[in-house]
């Protein structure tokens, strides 16, 4: 199982269209054995012991061979395995920042990352500066690759922007709120690139929940159909809140694509190196013309679905500490120390980055200016229109009433 660099970004030869991830039996285990099964990382009617995953760097920090995908990372140097913990690290960061000005009431809500660092990481190393990028509302580590500032990231979710950012500055787009929505917005544009001759590639994220979402088998249909150049990356971390994947799904996920005719794969989503190979592979068949693929990033939410969830309520300690002990830091940290990849001195600037990346996110947060109140009437046409401005006049009007009721006291 394989990885590439941080900074890599070009392409290497296809490794072919054949799926690495074998094809586990249905059966009908209870929801109880299928959360056994998830908890060790098999696929959720899998029969046997063997993980139906890709993976080249286990929990306890050991690289393991893959044939299909070792090609993709490997010449992958020291400096990039740091700079792929660098990523994981700082992305972490970023994320417990936000949390916390969340629930300092800086924030209207958040919805945390923990724990999908190195799908996140992995398959956002993955991408070339002219692939682009639909994400829902939780890639900041994508963001984090593609150049995004993680400040931009937090507009929205303080109430002062749409968004934050030019989605085309970074070939990023803006976060999507409906759920599964991009898939389809992923594929058309996709489709666009097909015609427009370009080599690039696309790629949209989606969570388990989302992939029951209407709009995503739709994406699936469209993109098989029309062979477009689309990564599906699916970061399945097994609660739709608060709806386990047995409830929602009665074989693996990565198998859905078997019906619409391109290839799915299973990952380990606490696999950075992994992340980054299998992701390499899928975006190169997408460059060739070879069509779809579907990733399934098996993974653990390690927090709450957002600050408004109390994951307490659905799930046990248990089930939270196995997955802890898989973390993908840790994995990753554990590998560098074993191979003399990293010392002291490396994590201990880190941890000095780490610091002054958290105090830079707070102090541009608590500085972000109130919002222009008439900027929701821009961007809603291209060249305008009359409703529009029938509309800003009225809520011009509406504003001008508070300032004559203040004269007249």
């Amino acid at each position: 199982m394989t990885v590439e660099s941080t900074a890599a970004r070009k392409p290497r030869r296809s490794a072919g269209t054949k799926s690495a991830a074998s094809a586990s039996t249905t059966g009908t285990k209870s929801a109880a054995s299928r959360r056994a099964g998830a908890a060790a990382g098999k696929s959720p009617g899998a029969t046997g012991g063997e993980p139906q995953l890709v993976q080249l760097l286990t929990p306890e920090g050991k690289r393991v061979k893959d044939a299909t995908y070792d090609p993709y990372v490997a010449d992958i140097t020291p400096d990039e395995l740091r700079g792929l913990y660098r990523d994981m690290v700082l992305s972490r960061r970023f994320d417990a920042e936000a949390t916390s000005l969340q629930r300092q009431g800086e924030l209207g809500l958040w919805a945390s990352m923990l724990g999908q660092e190195a799908a996140q990481i992995g398959s956002g190393r993955a991408t070339r500066d002219d692939d682009y990028v639909f994400p829902t509302y939780r890639e900041h580590g994508v963001a984090w690759c593609r150049g995004v500032d993680p400040t931009n990231l937090l507009g929205m979710f303080r109430g002062v922007n749409n968004g934050g950012w030019d989605p085309n500055g970074n070939n990023f787009h803006l976060y999507t709120i409906v759920i599964g929505s991009q898939a389809l917005h992923a594929t058309g544009y996709a489709m666009g690139v097909t015609k427009d001759g370009a080599d690039s590639a696309v790629i949209a994220y989606f969570g388990d929940g989302a992939s029951s979402q209407g709009d995503v088998m739709e994406a699936f249909n469209f993109g098989a159909v029309y062979n477009a150049p689309v990564v599906f990356f699916c970061q399945n971390n097994q609660w739709a809140i608060s709806e386990p994947t047995e409830r929602q799904m009665r074989v693996p996920l990565y198998q859905r694509a078997q019906g619409f005719g391109f290839p799915g794969i299973r990952v380990d989503g606490n696999d950075v190196l992994a992340c980054l190979a299998v992701t390499k592979w899928a975006l190169e068949r997408a460059r060739n013309g070879e069509g779809p693929t579907l990733i399934e990033a098996f993974t653990y939410r390690m927090g709450a679905h957002t600050t408004s969830d109390d994951p307490t309520r659905y799930r046990g300690d248990d089930e939270r500490e196995a997955w802890e002990a898989k973390d993908p830091i840790l994995r990753l940290r554990t590998h560098l120390e074993a191979a003399h990849h990293a010392d002291e001195s490396f994590f201990a600037e880190l941890e000095a980055e780490s610091e002054t990346l958290g105090k830079r996110v707070r102090d541009v947060v608590r500085a972000m200016p109130d919002p222009d109140h008439f900027a929701i009437f821009e961007n809603v046409y291209a060249d305008g229109h009359a409703l529009v401005d029938e509309e800003r006049a009225q809520f011009a009007a509406y504003q001008a009433s508070f300032a004559d009721a203040g004269e007249g006291k």
